[in-house]
């Protein structure tokens, strides 16, 4: 069976500066690679371009096997999940955010399957509150509500607590450890966080300037 991610050669210019360069790496189903190194190293830039949030300048990403080029970008990004470090949610109802993936591809909506998923993240009965009046850590776990709504088989994670409280950010985490090992979903985590790395993910890549330094299991990569 081939990896449920493998990039390929992976790159991507952008102002004549090569922000990720020739990266090849692979994440199998159920799995969570952790992406670690210092800022400016092309963690968030290699994330973005797993789901063609960004275009790669070079290389490609296979999801089971498949070249993503051939997949309609409204479809991978369904299938390949992205949670960004700052929640961007819409002025409104936590059940417009959550349901605006369907919505957006003109699909309807049950009623159930939002409190299925708010009950997930420890949001039941939250339909109707307004996002002005979340926590930080609410908010972020809103994000991920409108993420796994749509049943991702990968989530591509980016820095998912660096904003959060301690407290919120434990939250977060054991509801990613709960998440994946359910629904045995495969991520990437890039996080500055060495030791949530540690506590998070199978494997870890080490970027800097662009490139894998290193990867390798978590426990020896990080000792």
């Amino acid at each position: 069976m081939p990896p449920k991610l493998e990039s390929r050669n992976l790159s991507r210019e952008a102002d004549g500066e090569r922000i990720v360069d020739g990266v090849s790496l692979s994440v199998e189903e159920g799995d969570v690679l952790g992406v670690v190194g210092p800022s400016g190293a092309g963690k968030s830039s290699f994330l973005r371009l797993l789901n063609r949030l960004d275009e790669p300048t070079g290389g490609t990403v296979f999801l089971d096997g498949a070249d993503y080029r051939t997949i309609p970008p409204r479809e991978l990004r369904r299938r390949v999940g992205y949670v960004p470090q700052r929640p961007a949610l819409r002025g409104g109802t936590v059940r417009e955010n959550v349901t605006v993936g369907p919505r957006l591809r003109g699909e309807s909506v049950d009623e159930a399957d939002v409190a299925r998923v708010l009950g997930r993240v420890g949001l039941r009965g939250y339909e109707d509150r307004t996002t002005d009046d979340l926590s930080g850590g609410e908010a972020q776990r809103v994000a991920i509500a409108r993420t796994i709504l749509n049943d991702p088989e990968a989530l591509l994670l980016d820095e998912p607590t660096a904003s959060l409280d301690a407290a919120s950010e434990a939250k977060v985490e054991s509801l990613l450890e709960e998440l994946v090992g359910e629904s045995n979903t495969t991520a990437v985590l890039v996080t500055h966080d060495r030791s949530q790395a540690g506590r998070l993910a199978d494997r870890v890549a080490v970027f800097a300037d662009g490139r894998v330094e290193t990867v390798g299991p978590t426990k020896g990569i990080l000792s």
